[in-house]
């Protein structure tokens, strides 16, 4: 038995606070970034730029993390969202020194 596809009318329409949460949380899926991150969205039609301050852990590689973040952002909302995602500007918003190491004696 096959199953025809239904289309039913109306539109489905993603708020920029829905995107900018969804990338809050995916930006701290990426090793290297700290909890606090910012994000500013804006939505036109069917595409999202992302406006991201970004807390990186020190001393990882700035560069690499921001790129691995870009990336990470732009795949998790376009998944989540179906928007595009054409850019994603990143301000290095803080370097966070690793927590000290606790010795057990």
């Amino acid at each position: 038995m096959t199953t025809a596809a239904v289309h039913l009318p109306g539109t489905t329409t993603i708020g920029e606070r829905a995107v900018r949460r969804i990338a809050e949380r995916a930006a701290a899926e990426v090793a290297g970034v700290e909890p606090r991150v910012q994000v500013d969205a804006q939505v036109v039609g069917a595409g999202a730029t992302l406006y991201v301050r970004l807390p990186i852990r020190y001393p990882l590689p700035v560069g690499r993390v921001a790129d691995e973040c870009r990336a990470h952002l732009i795949a998790r909302t376009e998944e989540l969202t179906g928007l595009t995602v054409p850019r994603v500007d990143i301000e290095v918003s803080a370097m966070v020194p690793a927590p000290p190491e606790r010795r057990v004696r």
